[in-house]
């Protein structure tokens, strides 16, 4: 397999900033783009004679329907010309050929010569019959996992013993999963309640510990190297907890009661834990909730709802690889997010999701986002002189609009907001859905409008953007699209900028500092250290 992906030359690509495209863009942004105002847009689109309301073609030219979601994109600071500049770029740059090479299976994560290739956790098992893919093997491999774990999952769900669910990992072994339980909580298994522990501070365990009983408790450890330091401590810990609830009769039960999702089978076995499914390094974190990673989800939804759940994500990768650019919604969005943070210099994007149930859809964005383009050197390690990733941020509506929309509306930066909608309702109380609706086209509404007012006070300036993705439904196959878009999305915009968005060097350099100030911690020596670090090392010692 690996002499097979490593096939092939990478394409040739063009930092964004070394392209004709980005000079016209630079030169049309402070001639057009700069003083560009939504509300003069859409008043130039008059209704006509037909009586066709007033901006009803730029709504039909800004948005459009992917699978399982439809975007509007026309409360955006943009026009076709400054679109047909954008895609002129990414032609530039060879977007589609670098888009190509990844669902080639050529190593395109080049600071760790690794192929990315997580669109396979979501590829039919009957497209592994062909030898001529690179990815044939691999494809094999991914589909004798799933069936695997899959199985297992049924057994789970069926099994009335087990009432806890607890994953204990950190990052993308945490966040993905812990987001889509949330979020499909609709449709899991009656009878099992579902935890997830992350965090190595013990009063996350602890809290969670203290509600459960270790006989009727599932543990999963999910950490591909099973090294990682979060995630161990909080293993041994709860392996700790479950041995001193059940005494003499815990040993011959820890296989039963802990199962992990690794790569590392020895170091599960020598833990005690008999039950294993693995992942590979052309999964990167955050790209795993489709992988094993995602045992979690297949237990509370199930077998068949997790197929669901994979094929909107391939439907959305289908989208991605062979729908034309220019109606392209993954490339369409990742343009618009070049064209906000270096053009405009928008530091942030807002993130909105107006449905309970996806209250942690903001913590997953971020680490997919700020971790895959949270770059400051291109694939060959030069320094760029541009800036990469926004900040990204969020809480489900309407509550935001209680807490941080006061700045959204009348604050001194434009922060661009990203909606997020679900059609119907799967609860029956009366009146809520329609006032939940309501209040998220209003938001968009305001923010675009603005409202003029003479004291000053109740001055809303107005013109500021956003992006509303509006799924029919929340399924297991809508959320598993907007999953697969958002990832795309990432890579469109780490392309333009010429980075790496597979890698997450960045997270390293602190692990290895804690490990030795843990040991200074509890020895207190505190020579060569800095006189802060010194200070509070021993601030705390006292």
């Amino acid at each position: 397999m690996t002499a097979a992906l490593n096939a092939g030359t990478l394409p040739a690509t063009t930092r964004c900033d070394r392209t004709p495209a980005w000079a016209a863009l630079q030169a049309h942004f402070a001639a057009e783009g700069d003083g560009f105002d939504l509300r003069q847009a859409f008043s130039a689109d008059a209704a006509d004679a037909a009586g066709v309301e007033v901006g009803a073609q730029r709504f039909a030219n800004f948005s459009q329907q992917a699978p399982h979601v439809f975007a509007d994109l026309s409360k955006n600071l943009i026009d076709e010309p400054t679109e047909a500049l954008l895609q002129t770029l990414a032609q530039q740059c060879g977007l589609e050929a670098h888009r190509d090479a990844m669902f080639a299976g050529q190593q395109i994560n080049t600071t760790e010569q690794r192929a990315v290739m997580h669109f396979l956790l979501r590829q039919p098992a009957q497209q592994a019959g062909d030898p001529q893919q690179p990815w044939h093997d691999a494809l094999a491999e991914v589909h004798t996992t799933l069936s695997a774990m899959l199985a297992y999952a049924e057994l789970v769900r069926a099994d009335e013993s087990i009432t806890d669910v607890v994953n204990i990992g950190i990052g993308g072994s945490d966040l993905g999963p812990q987001m889509a339980v949330l979020a499909l909580a609709e449709f899991s298994v009656p009878g099992k309640r579902f935890h997830f522990v992350s965090n190595v501070d013990g009063h996350e365990l602890a809290g969670i510990l203290s509600q459960l009983d270790a006989a009727k408790t599932l543990f999963l450890v999910a950490s591909k190297t099973f090294t990682t330091t979060e995630t161990m401590t909080n293993a041994l810990s709860a392996k700790r907890w479950f041995e001193a609830q059940l005494g003499a009769a815990a040993a011959p039960k820890i296989a039963r009661h802990f199962a992990a999702l690794t790569s590392n089978v020895a170091g599960a076995q020598a833990f005690g834990i008999t039950t294993t499914f693995g992942f590979w390094d052309w999964v990167g974190g955050r790209y795993s909730l489709m992988s094993a990673i995602g045992l979690p989800l297949a237990i509370s939804i199930g077998a068949a709802g997790f197929k669901d759940f994979l094929a909107g994500a391939h439907a959305m990768d289908e989208h991605f690889r062979t729908a034309p650019a220019t109606r392209n919604l993954p490339i369409r969005l990742g343009l618009l997010d070049v064209w906000y943070r270096n053009f405009h210099g928008f530091s942030s994007r807002s993130l909105a999701p107006y449905h309970s149930a996806l209250q942690r859809l903001p913590a997953y964005l971020q680490q997919l986002e700020m971790e895959s383009n949270g770059k400051r050197v291109d694939r060959s390690g030069e320094a760029l002189p541009f800036d990469t990733a926004p900040v990204l941020w969020g809480e489900p509506g309407s509550n935001g609009q209680h807490a941080y929309f006061q700045m959204l509306h009348q604050g001194t930066e434009v922060v661009p907001v990203e909606f997020v909608a679900v059609k119907k309702a799967s609860h029956s109380l009366p009146g809520h859905h329609d006032k939940l609706l309501a209040n998220v086209l209003a938001q968009a509404q305001a923010l675009m409008l603005g409202q003029t007012d003479a004291g000053g006070h109740r001055h809303f300036p107005g013109n500021r953007p956003s992006t509303f993705l509006l799924l029919d439904e929340l399924t297991p196959a809508s959320l598993g699209a907007f999953i697969a878009l958002q990832e795309h999305r990432v890579f469109v915009s780490g392309s333009i900028w010429g980075i790496n968005s597979f890698d997450q060097w960045g997270v390293e350099l602190g692990k290895v500092l804690a490990k030795d100030v843990e040991a200074r911690l509890a020895s207190g020596e505190v020579s060569g250290l800095d006189a802060s670090t010194a200070g509070l090392l021993q601030k705390l010692r006292a």
